[in-house]
């Protein structure tokens, strides 16, 4: 079974997480010949607090 995590900044719609899940699958489907029904896909939602690029939380430059 492939488990598949996306970590991203917090933010996205329903809609958007909905459709990030669907194109995974089918991505992780299509390359490994998994069945769909065998995939797992965890989003984590981080806050911009809590995440840094180039020494700077990402809420710095708000």
């Amino acid at each position: 079974m492939p488990y598949v995590t996306v970590k991203m900044l917090e933010g996205r719609t329903d809609d958007q997480k909905r459709a990030l899940v669907e194109k995974v699958t089918e991505a992780v489907s299509e390359t490994t010949n998994a069945p769909k029904e065998k995939i797992a896909v965890i989003i984590e939602e981080m806050s911009p607090s809590h995440y840094g690029v180039a020494g700077k939380r990402i809420s710095d430059d708000a």
